[in-house]
């Protein structure tokens, strides 16, 4: 039940080391240490499946994101084109993201399921997250999809 997406990983850690490519080596060993973190987590140790470990690459991802906004306000260009670099090598081993018109038609077959089963207006916001979510995990921002829930329940 071992990762394999954190092999390929180690893998590419390792080869990115014999390139001497200093930033993709160390991009790939905080993403290391915090899939390795997350699986010491809590009470007992675990295995990390593949979904695990791109929970752990998207917040990494959401992370460096974050990051270039802060350091682009703050006027530290360099500090945020070292964040944005990173972030490219995490998008590697992330899934592709969805379209705008393929979550538009997600959410929109979500809230349609949501006001069949009785949901409507401001209170099945809830509900269509809960059908929507599944289906975009790791392939669309969650604050987007939320801006199009609450878009498309209200009137």
């Amino acid at each position: 039940m071992s990762s394999d997406l954190k092999a390929q990983l180690r893998s590419d850690l390792t080869t990115s080391m014999k390139s001497r490519d200093e930033l993709k080596s160390a991009t790939l060993r905080m993403v290391l240490t915090a899939i390795t973190n997350e699986e010491v987590a809590g009470k007992e140790s675990k295995v990390l499946t593949d979904e695990d470990v791109l929970t752990v690459l998207a917040r990494e991802g959401k992370k460096r994101r974050e990051s270039v906004v802060a350091y682009t306000e703050a006027n530290r260009p360099e500090l945020a084109a070292r964040e944005s670099a990173e972030l490219e090598v995490i998008s590697r081993y992330l899934p592709a993201q969805l379209s705008d018109i393929d979550l538009e038609a997600i959410v929109t077959a979500a809230v349609a399921a949501a006001a069949r089963s009785g949901a409507t207006g401001g209170a099945a916001i809830g509900a269509v997250m809960k059908i929507v979510h599944p289906q975009v995990k790791g392939r669309a921002d969650g604050g987007v999809v939320a801006g199009l829930v609450k878009k498309a329940l209200t009137p």
